[in-house]
């Protein structure tokens, strides 16, 4: 069976992909190439993915935003210099 992505904005609604998926013969072919055009894909209009196989879901929604989400919330505050 073939993997997939399902390309989504935050609400679930389904949208094409900036970048144009094929069929994976594997579930890690499927993540590596996820993991080289995610950014293109969150460019291009998608929040989410949700991976499957054949029609069965494997695992999502997954945010396509989380690396600068995760990033944001473990920068440190900026104190002012005591006086």
């Amino acid at each position: 069976m073939a993997w997939t992505w399902r390309f989504e904005k935050a609400d679930g609604t389904e949208v094409p992909p900036a970048v144009e998926p094929e069929e994976f013969p594997t579930q890690g072919d499927a993540e590596s190439w996820i993991g080289e055009v995610w950014k293109d894909l969150a460019a291009g209009g998608a929040d989410q993915v949700v991976l499957f196989e054949g029609e069965t879901r494997i695992y999502g929604p997954m945010s396509l935003h989380a690396e600068e989400e995760t990033a944001a919330a473990a920068a440190p505050e900026e104190s002012a210099p005591e006086a």
